[in-house]
């Protein structure tokens, strides 16, 4: 957890392009976009992938996708859609093990991914 990329930026010793934080959860610019609008939507708890959540993330996983949803509409996005990615595990791409959401916009998305 020392060396996780995602809670030092959480705990602001690197820096990051803020779009949105609450007492729970940051979202960010990604540094590598892949879409017109790619942010990364993560809980401030160091969490490692979806396989850990507990049941006592239950409102903290929940108000990630609230938190998409607002920022969605906030940003003139919902009209037009957006994608919620969570990668889990080596295979899917997840490279951070800090669980986080790619929000996904701005562009039309092909299907399946990839």
């Amino acid at each position: 957890m020392e060396d996780c990329l995602f809670c030092k930026i959480v705990k602001k010793e690197i820096p990051a392009q803020i779009v949105s934080e609450d007492e729970n959860i940051l979202v960010f610019k990604d540094v590598n976009p892949q879409a017109p609008v790619h942010l990364l939507l993560i809980p401030k708890k160091h969490i490692p992938s979806l396989l850990e959540l507990q049941e006592d993330d239950r409102d903290l996983a929940g108000n990630i996708q609230l938190t998409a949803t607002r920022l969605a509409k906030e940003m003139g996005l919902a009209e037009s859609g957006f994608r919620l990615v969570c990668n889990c595990g080596r295979d899917s791409g997840q490279l951070v093990y800090h669980i986080h959401y790619h929000f996904l916009a701005g562009r039309a998305m092909k299907w399946p991914p990839g």
